[in-house]
């Protein structure tokens, strides 16, 4: 995502835990009222070699139901796409600032967008907290056959998982959580999904944009460590 940084302001909020993902109501467009268990035991996608990170729900962070249903693709997708939010680098890296972070995303993605919702379908905090973006985005990840159509890249959003850093990376490296958390975010997801860990891009390779700033670079680097957490 592009947005200036003009248009943000620094987060501030309150968080909990959050593990699993929106129960299917929320592939309808309605409220994640409840958190549905860890993907484990019998769930195919749970057998993988990547366990699943902690992701807390829209429920959990206090997300806003969406203004209409959301789409849901019924196939898988073919990529993962890494963006930044352009936010200010905040140095508070809370649970409270990620979900602070997610609800500030979220707004501005309604309000200012005019969007149905979220338009990525994970975040990253700058702690390393992972939060779901668009509503459906986590049980559908869990389950790992379909997908929620996002609205982070135009021209990829049936078919690329995006997911959202949190801050402009422009000119500075991210934290090393951050950095952590994408590796594992992105070998989980490649996993469910059975995406090759070289079908990991950045924003730019899509649009003129300077989105995701000096992550772009490393992307050979995440690629590689995605890769060997595959195995």
């Amino acid at each position: 995502m592009n947005v200036p940084v003009s248009r943000r302001s620094v987060l501030r909020g309150a968080v909990l835990l959050g593990t699993a993902g929106a129960l299917a109501p929320a592939l309808s467009g309605g409220p994640a009222a409840v958190a549905a268990p860890p993907a484990t035991g019998g769930t195919p996608a749970a057998l993988g070699r990547v366990d699943q990170p902690v992701i807390a729900n829209c429920a959990t962070w206090g997300a806003r139901p969406p203004s209409s249903p959301v789409s849901v693709v019924a196939s898988r997708p073919n990529k993962i796409i890494v963006h930044h939010t352009a936010f200010p680098n905040s140095t508070d890296y809370s649970l409270a600032h990620a979900y602070a972070n997610s609800r500030e995303i979220q707004d501005l993605h309604m309000d200012g967008n005019g969007w149905l919702d979220s338009g990525q379908h994970f975040t990253n905090s700058r702690g390393g907290q992972l939060t779901e973006g668009r509503h459906g985005s986590l049980y559908a990840l869990l389950h790992g056959q379909t997908m929620v159509q996002g609205a982070h890249c135009v021209g990829q959003n049936s078919q690329a998982i995006g997911i959202e850093n949190d801050g402009i990376y422009v000119d500075v490296q991210p934290p090393q959580a951050l950095w952590d958390s994408l590796v594992v975010f992105c070998a989980f997801t490649c996993q469910q999904y059975g995406i090759p860990a070289s079908q990991i891009y950045g924003h730019r390779d899509f649009a003129s944009t300077q989105c995701p700033g000096l992550l772009h670079d490393r992307l050979p680097e995440l690629r590689s460590a995605v890769a060997a957490r595959l195995g």
